[in-house]
């Protein structure tokens, strides 16, 4: 059947409009897993840079070393070391690299070099809140490595130092990876590390939920703690467009990554989008204290106000979360108001406030907004009335998103 491509392209366009328009200018996003890119960002990302290559050297070919594979690339390779530079200096690193097209990709370029076939790592289990990458069907199951379950029981799948040092101590794993998907409260990184390094092993810690939080010094500082690689994702409270990046104080570690960032883990590092990453990194420079601590306040301030009025937050043992999420009880949700998550985020979607289906709320996003501590009452009253209470609140909510006209922290 033939299809007219010219009535196609201008769907097309529609629909990409449709959602700049619907997703950046008429919900609150709560999403844990995105941010909003800054305007100068953007912009890189739709440049020149999209369509081109460059791989440096040096490179043996037909008997001559040459510089690059390809000519034209002055530029590009400059953005790249100036990428490189800022994060090295943004996460107080000897070595950094923005190459990885994201934090599962970054993983990969640091765990595939540096674990050998068969080796044993510790990581926690989805089923408390870990990353279902490291779980044994997946990233393991590719390179024959057993994984072993750290054990993420505290409040809000927290991790006890003294249980968790013990497993260690127990398994002497090649390796422990750090990170969750549901990730509210900081790791006992120094601790992990004095236990791993006594019988050479590594701790891996995968920032991609709280890079940005890293970035403006808060949360915690896992390389100066101990850990000897960090990588993670450029697009959660790191407010970047996807994509990844790697950190180590380590020369001999990065020296065997370095090598896994060309023809191994991936080829094309897209450079537009590394464009992209070195202006969040310069932005957050600047503003990154502040916009670390408005996230986090705000992000206390919500679950307080969710959980003052009946709708069940975990992690309130600890004060509910040191991070940008918030996490419901899901549980208590269906006992106390029987409504699972996903419902409720169904509800929530058609008010305009957009979260996950599986029952994190998020606050980066809404930070880069300019929202503060003191709008998170207001901001639960409408989840409450539009999800629990079922009233029709989606005019207030544009109402009110209609003021925030462009981002802050920029």
């Amino acid at each position: 059947m033939a299809v007219d491509t010219a009535a196609e392209e201008k769907r097309l366009g529609q629909l990409v409009r449709a959602h700049d328009r619907w997703r950046g200018r008429e919900v609150f996003n709560l999403l844990p897993s995105e941010n909003a890119v800054s305007p100068t960002a953007r912009k890189y990302l739709a440049s020149d840079l999209a369509g081109r290559y460059t791989l440096p050297g040096p490179l043996p070919f037909d008997g001559e070393t040459i510089d690059n594979s390809y000519a034209g690339t002055r530029y590009a390779d400059a953005i790249e070391a100036l990428a490189d530079a800022a994060a090295a200096r943004l996460f107080h690193a000897q070595h950094a690299t923005v190459r990885p097209l994201s934090g599962h990709i970054a993983a990969l370029s640091a765990l595939v070099p540096l674990l050998p076939r068969g080796a044993k790592i510790l990581a926690i289990a989805p089923e408390q809140g870990g990353y279902d990458g490291y779980a044994p069907g997946y990233i393991p199951a590719l390179f024959g490595w057993t994984v072993r379950p750290l054990p993420a029981e505290g409040p809000g799948n927290s991790l006890d130092e003294a249980a968790a040092v013990e497993e260690v101590r127990r398994e002497r794993p090649d390796a422990v990876v750090l990170g969750q998907s549901f990730f509210l409260f900081p790791y006992p990184v120094r601790a992990l590390a004095e236990e791993l390094h006594r019988h050479n092993a590594l701790l891996f810690y995968d920032a991609s939920h709280v890079l940005g939080l890293i970035a403006g010094g808060r949360f915690q500082d896992p390389l100066r703690d101990g850990a000897d690689v960090v990588f993670g994702s450029t697009h959660k409270s790191f407010p970047g467009p996807q994509g990844g990046l790697l950190l180590t104080n380590r020369t001999e570690l990065f020296a065997q990554i370095a090598p896994a960032l060309v023809w191994r883990v991936f080829d094309n590092a897209h450079w537009n989008r590394i464009a992209g990453v070195a202006q969040t990194l310069l932005e957050l420079e600047r503003v990154g204290p502040a916009y670390a601590a408005a996230t986090i306040e705000n992000a206390r301030a919500m679950a307080g106000a969710l959980d003052g009025r009946g709708v069940p937050v975990r992690g309130r043992e600890l004060g509910f979360t040191e991070s940008h999420q918030v996490h419901l009880d899901r549980g208590e949700l269906r006992r106390r108001h029987g409504v699972s998550a996903a419902v409720l985020a169904r509800r929530w979607e058609r008010h305009r406030l957009i979260t996950d289906l599986v029952g994190r709320l998020g606050t980066a996003e809404i930070a880069r907004l300019g929202l503060v501590p003191g709008d998170m009452d207001r901001l639960a009253d409408l989840l409450v009335r539009g999800g629990i209470g079922r009233d029709r609140v989606g005019k207030e909510v544009l109402a009110w998103r209609r003021t925030f006209s462009r981002a802050k922290f920029l």
